[in-house]
């Protein structure tokens, strides 16, 4: 007979489920499951017993937008490895799941960094839950710190390959204006989660590209075309519409606070995420690296190409989640919903992640008072980190 009883025990001051908070309360594992959320004076005797004092207990963070971590960019070497080192690097920060992002490069690259995501998966790498195609099909006009040189118009060979993509999820970024007429709809009718970024679309251009499929837009107003009096743009139409998601950089650099505040009110519940667009220096001593043969460096806590423009964030996703909760005044439960479930639910994967709930996957973590991360938890694997 199977044993169905929990295996292990997590007592905490306050846990947040992801979507109530409670105090004294403890949370029971079973395997990589979670078994059950009960006050600590229910829970079974004789069990293995983790307390956490007061750290805050919550369901570990998701994000979908991860370029790199460890001292590792995934456009330099993807591969298996390099996917490993960016999980470990941000799962000390609390991240127990994460889209390895690939921005604009060659084709045998971006196949490359598939490959690796497949290869990590099967080798039971449960951090990573898919991956992210930050272009090439993108606009050179907004490329940001993507090479002009590796943007390209999708052919039907590409088409083909990103529909043939199926066993895990799959974000692809792209310009709505540069795709030919039906592309984006097979790409969403594929399964595909298609999102807007570096683009410079038009309202009218991006409404319709919405009825086509469209479900999200990335980094949202960075490397758009802007909200104006007489052309709303792709920012107009990504917070006028009700039904896609945005993706968000709570890093005080990308995005002003109360620009932050703004798109929150406008965006309605549950579709506005926190991303880290994060590059390799997370989790990493050396605070440089190269892409694309250029030196990018950490310079007063954004990372800075050589033209002067950002390029990706330092930050991980939980700097974000204190940005949105301490700069933007968003209530602290809202900006871990925007971390970890409202993530789950663009990637369709709310019913197995984002709550410490039973049934699901045992992917939480515990941090301080100062956000400082001392445990985590994935598929139930329980790490601490000391000196936190």
């Amino acid at each position: 007979m199977t044993d169905t009883s929990p295996t292990a025990v997590l007592r905490a001051r306050r846990v947040f489920d992801g979507e109530r908070w409670h105090s004294n309360y403890a949370v029971l594992l079973r395997g990589d499951r979670i078994d059950g959320v009960v006050p600590v004076d229910e829970v079974p005797e004789g069990l293995t017993s983790i307390d956490l004092g007061d750290a805050i207990l919550a369901p570990g963070l998701i994000d979908i937008q991860v370029n790199g971590g460890g001292g590792v960019l995934f456009n330099n070497q993807p591969d298996a490895e390099t996917v490993h080192a960016m999980v470990a690097a941000h799962l000390r920060y609390g991240t127990t799941g994460l889209m390895p992002t690939v921005i604009s490069d060659s084709a045998e690259v971006h196949r490359a960094a598939v490959e690796a995501v497949t290869t990590a998966r099967a080798n039971a790498e449960h951090g990573v839950l898919g991956i992210h195609l930050e272009g090439p099909f993108l606009n050179k006009e907004r490329r940001g710190t993507h090479s002009a040189s590796m943007i390209r118009q999708a052919d039907h060979d590409d088409i083909a390959w990103l529909c043939s993509l199926d066993a895990f999820p799959v974000i692809v970024t792209v310009a709505p204006e540069k795709l030919q007429a039906g592309q984006l709809r097979r790409l969403s009718d594929a399964g595909l989660l298609v999102s807007a970024g570096h683009t410079n679309a038009s309202h009218a251009c991006v409404t319709e590209a919405i009825a086509q499929g469209l479900r999200g837009f990335t980094h949202l107003f960075n490397a758009m075309s802007p909200l104006t009096a007489r052309e709303p743009g792709t920012v107009g139409a990504a917070l006028e519409d009700h039904t896609t998601w945005a993706g968000i950089i709570a890093d005080g650099h990308h995005v002003h606070p109360a620009t932050l505040s703004l798109a929150h009110r406008c965006k309605p519940a549950g579709k506005l995420l926190l991303v880290s667009d994060a590059m390799a220096t997370v989790g990493a001593k050396e605070q440089g690296f190269e892409l694309y043969g250029e030196r990018i460096e950490v310079q007063r806590g954004k990372l800075i190409n050589t033209e002067g423009n950002l390029a990706g964030s330092a930050i991980a996703l939980i700097d974000a989640v204190r940005t949105a909760h301490q700069l933007s005044g968003i209530e602290l439960g809202e900006c871990l919903r925007m971390a970890s479930l409202y993530p789950a639910a663009f990637l369709r994967l709310e019913n197995q992640l984002g709550r410490i709930a039973p049934g699901f996957r045992a992917d939480l973590f515990a941090f301080t008072s100062s956000y400082a991360v001392t445990d985590s938890w994935v598929a139930g694997q329980h790490t601490r980190y000391h000196n936190s």
